[in-house]
């Protein structure tokens, strides 16, 4: 997947879910992970984007840029930081061939030093 901001929240609920579909398990779990050390999977409320930009709102305000030891490196610490506080997967159980979310949940990337390709793996386990 190619981020196109620096900052950004993507809704990756309908990739994922086709993913799923095509895996046939009828009860299992799917882990979605992001194989980049500045880059999140989170699993949040997918109706309003407004919470989107709040995820990325509320990690500035949490990692301001320009303060860490990594910056002297790539000037990037607060990304590192901001993927490392969110984590870099998320497990979803699938009972009869669907995700479990709640109904207002969905599965997204968080790129915290985009814009970047990004590689996305999802394992769907029964």
């Amino acid at each position: 997947m190619r981020t196109r901001r620096k900052y950004e929240v993507l809704d990756l609920t309908r990739e994922v879910t086709d993913v799923v579909a095509r895996a046939c398990v009828g009860e299992g779990i799917c882990t979605v992970f992001v194989r980049h050390a500045t880059a999140a999977i989170v699993i949040n409320e997918n109706a309003d984007a407004g919470v989107r930009a709040d995820i990325v709102t509320a990690l500035a305000k949490l990692f301001p840029e320009g303060v860490w030891e990594h910056d002297r490196v790539d000037d990037n610490g607060a990304a590192h930081l901001k993927a490392a506080f969110l984590g870099p997967s998320e497990s979803v159980p699938v009972r009869d061939g669907r995700l479990l979310l709640g109904t207002w949940q969905g599965i997204a990337l968080v790129e915290c030093d985009g814009p970047r390709d990004r590689e996305i793996v999802v394992d769907v386990r029964a």
